[in-house]
């Protein structure tokens, strides 16, 4: 089993930066897909990057060139880093991560708030 536990959320004002971060424990070595997704209030939770155990990343239109996803294969971490961050922004940030055959694991969110 693999399990995962975000950090780096918080409060911040409009064109500012976070970092977030999903420490991965467990059967780390086993995962092949890893991806944060974001849910608003009210709306359906959203993949906003990927990344392939081959290092190839995806984005949502509404992220790119924002946003970047990166693996530290020496902490087992998987980060966003997300700057010039807009209102839109705000949501509770997930990390999933596929693993083995066909196994799923999930955070439990963090939550990013962008607002003067």
């Amino acid at each position: 089993q693999v399990q995962l536990v975000e950090s780096g959320g918080g409060l911040v004002q409009p064109g500012g930066s976070l970092r977030l971060s999903c420490a991965a424990s467990g059967s780390v070595s086993s995962i092949h897909a890893m991806y944060w997704y974001r849910q608003a209030p009210g709306k359906q939770r959203e993949l906003v990057a990927a990344i392939s155990s081959e290092g190839n990343t995806n984005y949502v239109d509404s992220v790119e060139g924002r946003f970047t996803i990166s693996v530290d294969v020496a902490k087992n971490t998987i980060d966003l880093q997300m700057n010039n961050l807009r209102p839109e922004d705000t949501a509770v940030y997930y990390c999933n991560v596929l693993y083995g055959l066909g196994f799923s694991a999930w955070g439990q969110g963090t939550q990013v708030t962008v607002s003067s």
